[in-house]
């Protein structure tokens, strides 16, 4: 019955974590009960023929049924899933690390053309090649996102998790988070991009106490800077002020006293950690910076309490002798109603009022973007113009969905106004293009996480190169001059200066008469655009 009951369960647990490579929640609970079904019955046929010896009154059924019981106590205890406990304060995994590669059937992803047909391989991407007088990897400076890439579940307002992956054991854990941590740089070195974004909480757990969860945090991040190596840093970091019920009626606009204070311990501790990483940049995303209603919300009490939060930020990164930017990232709504960041005009319009616009500039995520009524590459402009342009949140939405679904950028022709934007800024160093994207909720093959970087990288490359095209061919550029060519006279010399008062132009005026207007030629525009792509 012994040796029964463990061959039982030694099926279960190869079942659970099976050849294929991934284990789940729900799939271990459904074989776990399967095999408690079959060791059930087993034990109730060998009860009945138990239970026939017992009437004979025989000593030899009375031992036996004395045997069946303690093995069934044995094997009901046994049969338990080895899972180590969410419990911060345990051991558990210490003593059982990976062994071995997490992506073992991925190679490190190499250039190979437009031609190849390998999935795992670049056909636009290549790093070391040379366009406008600079590498590909400069002007791209790509980022992998911890939180989507490694904590992704593929959960939904609608459905449960999707994904497991192999190395999960299902815990928050100090010794997962650890083992997440090397997952990422695994995955970073076989992809080939030399930075990665984190939110704190991402990467390691919350403790009891502030005081326990700071040491959680330096525990894991002292292993990622092991990992790191020379070579390797963060884009950028950023503290998760957005998750925690701590945090409903928000973090720097919170209407409780003791949730700013808490808040700003967490953002001094994140932007300590990005620093001793080596970031170049810090960024502040307000998710539940807002109202649900104006009805109990003093708006400017609030929008105040957030430029002395972001103040006391600036002024704490130049005590510790951080030289990185400090980034707000806008968006116009989810969670809340209204987020008090809707878009690039407003977020400026911010941080002129109160005084910070040498301190902060702008992550602009497309998806944000389009959710405040705007293409991408209309708030990349409106940060460019202004010199507020920092850094790329490298994603796109549905048009058919009305949230922020964080897909991977695929639309080479959106890739290229942006890279035109880009390209117009001089870069984005010390930004570059993070995505902050995850897998859709049906792929679940650990190769998908490859598969989703590689087609984002190589659509912003070919973003890249077309924009290259354009600007080398010039066409687009001198249908733009000539639209605006009649100020590039004396008059318009001096409207430009500020030198042409209105009796001026008033005379003029009167002097020409109707003026005469020309076409704007928007589908020529359109077909030398397209011709480029």
């Amino acid at each position: 019955m012994i040796f029964m009951g463990l061959v039982i369960k030694k099926f279960c647990c190869s079942y659970v974590v099976s050849d294929d490579g991934y284990s789940s929640g729900k799939r271990k609970e459904t074989f776990f009960l399967a095999c408690k079904v079959i060791f059930l019955s087993l034990s109730a046929a060998l009860l009945g023929s138990v239970r026939i010896i017992v009437t004979h009154k025989s000593m030899v059924g009375r031992i036996l049924l004395l045997v069946l019981f303690m093995n069934a106590a044995f094997l009901i205890v046994n049969a338990v899933p080895e899972t180590c406990p969410a419990d911060l304060g345990g051991k558990c995994g210490e003593d059982s690390e990976w062994e071995g590669e997490f992506f073992p059937g991925v190679t490190k992803i190499k250039y190979e053309g437009p031609s190849s047909k390998n999935p795992l391989s670049y056909k636009w991407y290549n790093a070391e090649e040379v366009i406008l007088g600079k590498k590909m990897k400069d002007w791209l400076r790509f980022s992998v996102a911890f939180w989507h890439t490694f904590r992704g579940t593929g959960a939904d307002p609608f459905g449960a998790p999707t994904k497991s992956w192999p190395w999960e054991d299902g815990t928050n854990s100090i010794a997962m988070a650890k083992r997440r941590m090397r997952a990422n740089f695994e995955f970073l070195n076989k992809l080939g991009v030399d930075r990665w974004c984190f939110h704190d909480r991402d990467i390691a757990p919350d403790g009891k106490t502030l005081k326990e969860t700071n040491s959680n945090l330096d525990e894991v991040v002292a292993l990622a800077k092991e990992l790191q190596g020379d070579k390797i840093r963060p884009l950028w970091g950023t503290a998760q002020l957005f998750m925690h019920p701590r945090y409903m009626h928000g973090a720097a606009t919170s209407s409780e006293l003791g949730v700013y204070a808490y808040a700003a311990a967490q953002v001094k501790k994140a932007m300590e950690v990005t620093h001793y990483l080596g970031g170049e940049n810090y960024v502040f995303w307000g998710g539940r910076e807002g109202y649900q209603t104006l009805l109990n919300t003093d708006m400017e009490r609030e929008l105040d309490h957030m430029a002395k939060f972001l103040e006391a930020a600036a002024a704490y990164k130049k005590k510790i002798g951080f030289n990185g930017t400090l980034l707000i990232e806008p968006k116009p709504q989810e969670p809340t109603k209204h987020q008090y960041d809707w878009d690039a005009a407003t977020t400026l319009n911010f941080l002129h009022k109160y005084g910070l616009l040498g301190e902060f500039k702008l992550n602009i995520e497309c998806n944000h973007a389009t959710l405040s009524g705007h293409s991408c590459h209309h708030d990349l402009e409106t940060a460019r113009i202004n010199g507020m342009l920092g850094n790329i949140d490298a994603n796109t939405g549905d048009p058919q969905v009305g949230w922020d679904t964080d897909q991977f950028l695929t639309d080479v022709g959106e890739a290229t106004m942006i890279m035109l934007s880009v390209i117009r800024n001089g870069g984005l160093a010390p930004g570059g293009f993070n995505f902050d994207a995850k897998l859709r909720r049906e792929s679940t093959d650990v190769e998908d996480l490859f598969i989703a970087h590689i087609s984002g990288m190589d659509t912003l490359a070919r973003g890249l190169r077309n924009a290259a095209k354009l600007i080398e061919d010039g066409s687009l550029a001198e249908l733009v001059r000539k639209r605006y060519s009649s100020f590039d006279t004396e008059l318009g010399a001096q409207i430009e200066a500020g030198k042409a008062d209105f009796e001026m132009l008033e005379k003029k005026a009167m002097e020409w008469g109707e003026p005469k207007v020309a076409s704007a030629k928007q589908e020529l525009a359109e077909m030398i655009f397209q011709s480029a792509l």
